[in-house]
């Protein structure tokens, strides 16, 4: 009984700790709360657990989460008429409870492309790429899934943390009585502030692609390119490309008859010696 008053007399008179060691000690336990979600739990110690302990792990065994899964697909297509395939689209979007969250459309000499992003519950994202078959022709299809059940739950926990300390801060916010702690305070829950939305907009992120799958999807048609019409030409118009036809017929006779001038002087000494040739002839008969 006199150890049990002396315990008690002595945590009467343990002095208060100021608003700055509470401060001090939510940072503390800020790292420790951070570095526990991060770290695995310590293993335990060898031996049967209490009766006790056995019955409360038994009634507090759930089953495990499901997976946290992103589906993603992206399909190229060849089609035969754009606004046809538009519209067979629309109705595929609706059918299935879809939205289209981006889309575009070029057309260029050659072809006409139409792109969009889908969204859809993964209950029926296989069924709407079988649904893409009507468009037309496939000539490209990849399907990726990525599993962030780990990135997920480790998100979670630090806002919980986080979370958790804010409200830390705003039990010693109410008990500060100097100017000093209170600035000191409120510059705290500022940072922890920012710390939370950012991880609440992350999380966000991952729920929204865990909920809703992604296709991008691109068509496209060919366009053949028109042949341009001869133009009409009257009689006068057609006489005159015949006289220029014709005289850059004749320049390039000239032109060519210029090029082969060393040919020409070989023809001329040839005749000059055959006919010298065949004059002699004659004369020798002749005697």
């Amino acid at each position: 009984m006199l150890a049990l008053v002396g315990l008690l007399a002595c945590s009467q008179s343990e002095p208060k700790l100021s608003t700055q060691g509470k401060v001090e000690s939510a940072a503390e336990e800020l790292t420790v709360m951070n570095y526990e979600a991060d770290s695995p739990p310590p293993p335990e110690a060898p031996g049967p657990p209490p009766a006790s302990a056995a019955t409360q792990a038994s009634e507090e065994v759930q089953p495990p989460a499901a997976r946290k899964l992103i589906y993603h697909a992206e399909v190229k297509m060849k089609v035969t008429d754009v606004p046809r395939a538009n519209q067979h689209m629309d109705s595929l979007v609706r059918a299935f409870g879809a939205y289209v969250e981006e889309v575009s459309e070029t057309r260029e000499a050659d072809e006409w492309q139409h792109q969009m992003k889908i969204r859809v519950t993964p209950g029926r994202f296989q069924a709407l790429l079988n649904g893409l078959g009507g468009l037309g022709t496939v000539e490209h299809k990849e399907l990726t899934t990525e599993d962030v059940t780990t990135q997920h739950a480790d998100v979670s926990a630090r806002l919980r943390s986080k979370r958790a300390l804010e409200q830390r801060y705003i039990a010693l916010l109410s008990q500060a009585r100097k100017v000093s702690d209170i600035l000191e305070i409120e510059e705290s829950m500022g940072k922890i502030r920012e710390d939370i939305e950012a991880t609440e907009s992350r999380l966000r992120a991952l729920n929204n692609e865990v909920a809703y799958s992604t296709i991008t999807l691109l068509y496209y048609q060919p366009l053949s390119l028109p042949t341009p019409d001869r133009p009409v030409l009257s009689f006068g118009s057609r006489l005159l490309e015949a006289v220029y036809t014709g005289w850059q017929l004749l320049i390039e006779l000239l032109l060519g008859l210029v090029s082969i001038w060393p040919l020409l002087l070989g023809l001329l000494a040839g005749g000059v010696l055959l006919r010298w040739w065949w004059r002699r002839r004659r004369a020798r008969r002749a005697s």
